[in-house]
């Protein structure tokens, strides 16, 4: 049973802002070592008028008011949301729309990364979204304790390909960690929830999983009914 508060029952509403079904299998998947009795419900969704990928600064802007009618048509059934997208899309128009807490699964990665070690490295779907994710870097104030990101070069429908995506992501992480100096990685895609524990052991530094990362954040606001305003 999920815990009491101003709801009749606490859920948290995952949303993932591309249309690739598989991507948000992964996240509800991703998500499962943090449903547990007692605590807020935990439902995951696809935005259907998304894009199959979030990969350009056009597709962060085009989902963002197909996101603002989601939050608005769910509000009160949910008492948080998680956006989860690396370049965290409508973060704070989201914000703007709703007092129930809006957690982004970038800024809540970097800053659980801050945490487990000095340097944090993040592995990024392509290169073109690289010049996007340090923007955001820039702006959360944090640009020195990023070691690098770099990309293993696959869209977000080719991250299903178990074999590959793995191997590319110990290669960079590898690179991140032995080249770059860093002593924890994020993952800049959800679409890679499901590496996170064998990267992690075969690399042997901590491995962010930023969704995890932001829904556990939101069941700590939920349970200590903490809003955004």
């Amino acid at each position: 049973m999920a815990a009491k508060s101003g709801l009749s029952q606490d859920r948290i509403l995952v949303i993932n802002p591309n249309s690739t079904e598989a991507v948000t299998r992964g996240i509800d998947e991703a998500c499962a070592p943090l449903r547990m009795p007692g605590g807020p419900a935990i439902d995951c969704v696809t935005l259907k008028a998304g894009p199959p990928g979030i990969e350009t600064q056009q597709n962060v802007d085009g989902v963002i008011p197909h996101l603002l009618s989601l939050v608005g048509k769910n509000e009160k059934r949910y008492s948080a949301f998680v956006i989860a997208c690396y370049s965290d899309p409508g973060l704070h128009s989201l914000r703007e729309a709703t007092k129930k807490p809006v957690l982004g699964i970038s800024e809540c990665g970097i800053l659980t990364a801050l945490t487990l070690g000095q340097k944090f490295g993040v592995i990024a779907i392509l290169r073109q979204s690289i010049a996007r994710h340090l923007r955001y870097v820039g702006a959360l104030g944090v640009d020195e304790r990023l070691a690098g990101e770099r990309p293993v070069g696959l869209r977000v429908v080719e991250l299903s390909n178990a074999r590959k995506t793995f191997e590319r992501m110990v290669r960079v992480g590898a690179q991140l960690r032995d080249t770059d100096g860093a002593d924890v990685l994020v993952m800049g895609c959800a679409g890679m929830a499901r590496y996170r524990k064998p990267l992690q052991d075969e690399l042997g530094i901590p491995v962010v999983e930023p969704t995890q990362a932001a829904v556990a954040m939101a069941i700590g606001r939920v349970r200590l009914n903490w809003a955004a305003h």
